[in-house]
């Protein structure tokens, strides 16, 4: 199994290389539109190669869903943490009841057995021999 992983990685890692030698042109990127950096007197750019920004993009994008995910989850964790905190209340208060009632311990099941079992003692005669 860890050579399948390391094969991916490897695969994964010859794309990311293929993809920077054949992208390694420099782009510029301007955090305003031309139009609105001419309104408001500033143009904040950045000049990178552009397997750069593209990997930058792509990092972006998973630490937003990542993000995004784990704050659309979080009803379900809520959900999560009282179950679990009912599941001890409930476990403790059977312990309770088992400590304070060992009697009502006992399977009505088993006992209709037993006393069947008894109930067949107690009639058949032993055979003489």
């Amino acid at each position: 199994m860890h050579y399948i992983r390391y094969a991916f990685l490897a695969i994964v890692a010859v794309a990311f290389v293929t993809l920077a030698l054949a992208n390694r042109t420099m782009t510029t990127v301007a955090i305003l539109p031309g139009a609105l950096a001419d309104l408001a007197g500033v143009n904040p750019s950045l000049t990178l190669p552009l397997f750069i920004v593209i990997g930058g993009s792509v990092v972006l994008g998973l630490l937003l869903g990542f993000i995004w995910e784990w704050f659309r989850e979080r009803s379900y964790r809520a959900e999560a943490v009282r179950a679990r905190a009912e599941c001890a209340s409930l476990r403790q208060e059977l312990g309770q009841v088992r400590h304070a009632a060992p009697e009502t311990q006992k399977d009505d099941v088993l006992a209709i057995v037993e006393a069947s079992e008894a109930r067949t003692r107690r009639t058949t005669v032993p055979a003489v021999s």
